[in-house]
């Protein structure tokens, strides 16, 4: 018996990438029109060329691995947590990790404002360094509901209480439970939810535009006001360089313990041996 070929969902996957890729290619088309007449890459060269574009990117890609880390750190633990000993308050959890959907961005830049200015007991404002921790761990918030529920998910799938009985009977304390136990069994989850952390945060405009904070959110609304052609240029690259981070993220995620990342060439690899 023959199998009918999928017209529908085939349809439907078309649909789906020509609703994305369509407006990207279209993007990309208009920033290679800078010069009247021709299509080159202008643009590029332009963004390329401006030291703010390396310092932005530079300082939003540092703040961004920084959010990410202690999401992580913060989300791990707290959902293994609740998970073996306080099920029955993961709805409350689950509600919590949710309020940075519903209380605006700008809200909570100025509830920032408020408790660490220059008024307060902490006033981390009054300092640059301070300040940046601000923009983390607002960067951590806004990201809580895609990294929470990434990672409950992926604990969803092991048998925690297994593995914490298997490594208690080793000897392992609790924390090396978490370290060596629970962190690589979620990392799939981890990176999954690094992802969407990455994204919102390289591109965020409020926190780092009240914070006062040189980075990429705030450059490239700027750009869009002052040029035409160089913010299209400048949405493709980012776009691209969002991609190539998440592979290569993805690539950290499903390597095996002890794996190398990238496998050396055969010339390479025989140069070493002589």
């Amino acid at each position: 018996m023959t199998r009918r070929f999928p017209i529908l969902p085939t349809l439907i996957v078309l649909a789906g990438a020509a609703y994305f890729l369509v407006p990207l290619y279209a993007a990309f088309q208009f920033s290679l029109q800078m010069k009247r007449g021709e299509l080159s890459f202008e643009a590029y060269r332009s963004v390329f060329e401006s030291s703010t574009f390396l310092s932005t990117l530079t300082f939003s890609t540092v703040a961004s691995a920084a959010a990410i880390f202690f999401g992580a750190v913060l989300v791990v633990p707290t959902a293994y947590w609740v998970r073996l000993k306080l099920p029955k308050l993961r709805p409350v959890v689950e509600f919590l990790s949710l309020l940075p959907l519903i209380i605006p961005p700008v809200v909570l830049v100025f509830g920032h404002i408020r408790l660490f200015g220059s008024n307060s007991i902490l006033p981390l404002t009054m300092s640059s360094w301070g300040t940046n921790i601000l923009l983390v761990i607002g960067y951590v918030v806004l990201s809580m509901p895609y990294m929470f529920r990434a990672v409950d998910n992926g604990m969803a799938s092991i048998d925690i209480a297994t593995l914490t009985e298997a490594a208690e009977s080793l000897g392992a304390s609790r924390l090396r439970t978490i370290i060596d136990v629970i962190f690589p069994n979620v990392r799939s989850a981890i990176v999954s939810g690094a992802f969407l952390t990455f994204s919102i945060s390289l591109g965020e405009f409020v926190l780092a535009s009240l914070l006062n904070r040189p980075a990429f959110g705030p450059y490239m609304v700027q750009l869009g006001q002052d040029y035409a052609y160089q913010p299209a240029a400048l949405a493709i690259m980012s776009f691209a360089l969002t991609w190539i981070l998440m592979a290569l993220m993805q690539m950290a995620a499903t390597r095996k313990p002890g794996q190398r990342l990238f496998r050396p060439s055969r010339s390479l690899a025989a140069s070493k041996s002589q």
